[in-house]
C-alpha cells in the first residue's frame, strides 16, 4: 500500500517520539518522588483502600492484583528508566515489534498509576499523555516510514485539544468575549511562574491582544491542520509559539509541552530538514503486513471511539477534561472555561503550644510552588508536576475540593510524617512535630511596580477568614475519612 506511509515525516516523528518519551520520564519521576505521601500505603488517599472499593473493570490497573509501596516504586522508577532509554534511542535500536512493546509498556505502567491516583491524578494532561502514548505505539520506529493513518490521528488529537479549549472558553466566561480574561488570569492561575508578575503588569491593550491570539490559535488554526502542506505546518508552528508563551507565563505541568510535542508531528519533515540543513530522509523498507493490519485496526478503533468526544464538541453542555473510557483512549479536553477574578490561598500554620491563647506564636509551612512568603518570587516547575500545590489551589476555591484529603494532610503534619514533609519547601518544626495545626484563607494580589521597588515583595495579602480551626493529632485523626 503505497499510500500507507510517508517518509517525509521521518524528522517530525523522531522529534515527536523522543520528546514524548521525555514527557513520560518526567511523569514517572513525579510519581516516584511524590506517591508515598499522596497514595502510598500510609498516604492521604491510600491505593489499598481505593482498590478495595473500586473494581478492576472501573479502573484497570496492575495494582488491583497486588500493591505495596515497593511495587509502586518499582513501577514508577522502571517507567522512568524505560522512558529515558527511549529518549536515548533504544526504541530505534530494536526491531519494530520490540519498539512497539516498549511504548505499550510505558502506556500500561502509567495507566496503572493514573487509574489508582484518584483526585491527585484528575488532571486533563494525564489523559492527554495516555492518549498520545497510545498513538505512539503504532507510529513505528527508524526501521519503517511513518504511517499516514497515525499521523492523521495525531492531527485529530491536536484539533480536539485546541478546538475543545477554544469552544469551552466561548461557551463560558463572558470575559473571553470582551477580551478581558487576561486582566486576571496571570495573577489568579493555579501556579504562577517567575514571569507571571511581569505578564500581569503588561498594558491592558496587550492583554486583549493575548486573548485574541488565543482565540485564533484555538478556534481558527485547528481547522488548518487538515489542509495541505505547508499550510498545516504553519498552523502547527503558530500553535507552538502560543504554547511557548503559556510556558513562559505560568506552570501547567506538561500540558503545554505535550501540546508542543503533538504539534511537531504535523510539521513537514522534508521542509524542516531543508531549513535546518539536515540530510534527506533515509530510504526505509516497506512495513510488514502484520504492522499495517495493526495500524489500520487501531485507526478504526480510534475513529469509532471518536464519536463521543466529537459529539461533545458540538453540544451546548460541553464537558472538558473527560475520559469516555477507563483506558483514556480518546478524550475530551479544555481548560479555563471560567476565570477566577480573586486569588485566595490557604496558609497552613503550626504551633508547639499545647494550649492555644491569643499570645500563641504560629509558624507557616512553606510550599514549593504555590504562593506563600510575600517576598518569594514564584519558581518555574513545569513540566514537572507538584500535585499537592495544585490541589491546594482548588482547596482555596472551595473546601469541598479538599474534603477527601486535607484533614489527612494536616494529620500527617501533626505526626511529622517524613514523606509528607518532603512535599514541602519549608518545615518550621524540624525538631518535633507541632502540637496544633490550623489553616487560614488569605487573598493574594501581585504588588505594583512601586511596591516592588520599595518593599521587595512580589505579593501582598489580606486575611479573609479562618479555614480550619486549630486541631491536634487526636482530633485530626478522628476527623479523617476511614
Amino acid at each position: 500500500m503505497g499510500w500507507f506511509t510517508e517518509s517525509g515525516y521521518w524528522l517530525s516523528r523522531l522529534v515527536f517520539l523522543r520528546a514524548l518519551a521525555a514527557v513520560y520520564a518526567i511523569a514517572f519521576l513525579a510519581a516516584a518522588l511524590q506517591f508515598r505521601a499522596l497514595i502510598g500505603e500510609h498516604g492521604m488517599l491510600p491505593v489499598p483502600r481505593f482498590v478495595r472499593r473500586v473494581p478492576f473493570r472501573r479502573s484497570p490497573s496492575l495494582f488491583h492484583w497486588a500493591y505495596s509501596d515497593r511495587l509502586f516504586a518499582c513501577v514508577a522508577w522502571g517507567g522512568a528508566v524505560l522512558s529515558a532509554a527511549v529518549v536515548a534511542g533504544a526504541a530505534d535500536a530494536v526491531p519494530l515489534w520490540a519498539s512497539m512493546l516498549m511504548w505499550a509498556a510505558m502506556w500500561a505502567l502509567y495507566l496503572s498509576i493514573v487509574n489508582v491516583g484518584q483526585t491527585w491524578y484528575g488532571f486533563g494532561w494525564e489523559s492527554l499523555l495516555l492518549e498520545t502514548g497510545t498513538l505512539a505505539v503504532f507510529l513505528g520506529n527508524a526501521h519503517t516510514a511513518p504511517p499516514v493513518p497515525v499521523l492523521w490521528l495525531l492531527r485529530w488529537l491536536l484539533f480536539r485539544l485546541e478546538f475543545g479549549a477554544g469552544l469551552i472558553k466561548m461557551r463560558g466566561d463572558r470575559c473571553w468575549h470582551d477580551l478581558t480574561c487576561l486582566y486576571y488570569h496571570h495573577e489568579t492561575q493555579p501556579m504562577p511562574g517567575p514571569l507571571s508578575w511581569f505578564f500581569h503588569h503588561l498594558p491592558r491593550p496587550l492583554h486583549r491582544v493575548e486573548t485574541a491570539a488565543n482565540h485564533v490559535a484555538q478556534l481558527g488554526l485547528p481547522v488548518l491542520l487538515f489542509t495541505p502542506q505547508p499550510i498545516a505546518s504553519w498552523a502547527a508552528g503558530f500553535m507552538i509559539v502560543t504554547q511557548l508563551w503559556l510556558v513562559a507565563s505560568g506552570n501547567f505541568a506538561w500540558l503545554n509541552w505535550l501540546t508542543i510535542v503533538i504539534a511537531f508531528s504535523v510539521v513537514d519533515g522534508v521542509r524542516a530538514a531543508d531549513v535546518l540543513g539536515l540530510p534527506k530522509p533515509p530510504v526505509l523498507a516497506a512495513p510488514p503486513g502484520w504492522y499495517e493490519g495493526l495500524v489500520l485496526a487501531a485507526t478504526a478503533g480510534v475513529l469509532a471511539l471518536s464519536w463521543w468526544p466529537a459529539r461533545n464538541l458540538v453540544t451546548r453542555g460541553q464537558i472538558m477534561n473527560y475520559s469516555f473510557n477507563r483506558l483514556h483512549l480518546v478524550n475530551a479536553y479544555g481548560a479555563f472555561g471560567s476565570i477566577t477574578r480573586v486569588r485566595t490561598e490557604v496558609a497552613v500554620e503550626g504551633t508547639s503550644d499545647t494550649g492555644i491563647t491569643p499570645e500563641t506564636v504560629w509558624r507557616e509551612y512553606g510550599f514549593k510552588g504555590k504562593p506563600g512568603p510575600l517576598g518569594r518570587l514564584p519558581r518555574q516547575w513545569a513540566p514537572y508536576h507538584l500535585r499537592l500545590d495544585w490541589l491546594m489551589w482548588f482547596a482555596a476555591l472551595s473546601p469541598g475540593y479538599a474534603e477527601p484529603w486535607f484533614l489527612a494532610f494536616v494529620a500527617r503534619l501533626l505526626a511529622g510524617d517524613r514523606a509528607t514533609l518532603k512535599l514541602l519547601r519549608h518545615n518550621p518544626f524540624p525538631g518535633e512535630p507541632p502540637a496544633h495545626v490550623r489553616a487560614r484563607l488569605y487573598r493574594y494580589r501581585f504588588t505594583s511596580w512601586r511596591q516592588l521597588r520599595t518593599t521587595g515583595q512580589w505579593w501582598e495579602r489580606t486575611l479573609v477568614r479562618e479555614y480550619l480551626p486549630p486541631v491536634d493529632l487526636d482530633s485530626a485523626a478522628r476527623l479523617v475519612q476511614p
